[in-house]
């Protein structure tokens, strides 16, 4: 998408093409993510990626908001979108509205997302209706799980079967643009996308879904504290990484790094060495 984008621009790409998403915490990564994507996520996965927590309950508002700005000062032409971190919208549809405007206001991002279905539409309807575009998140939900290890995949009985087309359904009354997939059996997961009526993006769903999203230091191979069996590692940047400082570490300790490139002089003493050449 050019341009400053739009909930409608993102909504019309259903049935075009398929919709790329990827997660950002800062505004370097923001900067190189945006050409590529549709939309970029403000994850509460943070918690576990930047700050080495176990899992993602501990995120609270402000540090959402810290990288959500962080990730708008470089955001040109893709949809941000940002968690409500756990705690923040549970208790009530009022106590989710004050979050969402919070994030919403300070931040200048286009949706916030939330996680749970039905449970959660009368939430959905209360932001949506004040005019706070909303992305759901159903199946595998991050923070009701106490560590990443342990994240249990959903849609195996006939009775999370049902309870995730309830839930899809639920939220897309609501008014919900769109619903995150995570961590549901395939079969199921496709059945979902194929019934949908708003877009559906999977991360260890379905390659039905209408888009794709991965947490990008799992896609970049930088998390290493677990991967995924979703997660397809398209480089690995922590080997590079490593690599770069080996050879800062020599180049160090050899005396070969700093070099005259890389310091500063006066004028005149600029003058005298190349005098002395």
């Amino acid at each position: 998408m050019l341009g400053k984008p739009t909930i409608n621009d993102f909504v019309a790409l259903k049935g075009q093409r398929k919709i790329v998403c990827l997660t950002a915490y800062s505004a370097p990564m923001a900067k190189v993510l945006d050409p590529h994507c549709d939309l970029l996520l403000v994850g509460d996965s943070v918690g576990m990626v930047v700050y080495g927590m176990d899992n993602t309950q501990n995120v609270d508002i402000n540090t959402m908001i810290r990288h959500g700005q962080a990730v708008m000062r470089r955001r040109k032409s893709a949809l941000v979108v940002i968690d409500l971190p756990s705690g923040s919208y549970e208790t009530s549809p009022e106590q989710a509205l004050v979050s969402a405007n919070e994030v919403i206001t300070k931040t200048g991002a286009d949706a916030v997302k939330l996680e749970g279905g039905a449970d959660f539409a009368p939430h959905v309807k209360c932001l949506v209706e004040s005019g706070i575009p909303v992305l759901g998140h159903i199946g595998l939900l991050p923070q009701r799980t106490v560590a990443g290890k342990n994240f249990r995949i959903t849609g195996r009985t006939p009775d999370e079967v049902s309870q995730l087309h309830i839930d899809s359904d639920a939220l897309a009354d609501a008014g919900v643009f769109g619903v995150v997939m995570e961590g549901i059996v395939e079969p199921v997961a496709a059945s979902i996308a194929k019934l949908s009526k708003v877009l559906t993006i999977g991360i260890g769903a379905s390659a039905a879904c209408d888009g794709q999203i991965l947490v990008t230091d799992d896609m970049l191979g930088l998390y290493d504290a677990f991967t995924p069996k979703f997660v397809r590692k398209f480089t690995n940047l922590q080997d590079e990484i490593s690599r770069a400082v080996e050879c800062y570490c020599a180049a160090v300790i050899d005396g070969s790094f700093p070099s005259k490139d890389h310091l500063f002089f006066n004028k005149k003493d600029s003058a005298s060495s190349k005098a002395a050449k």
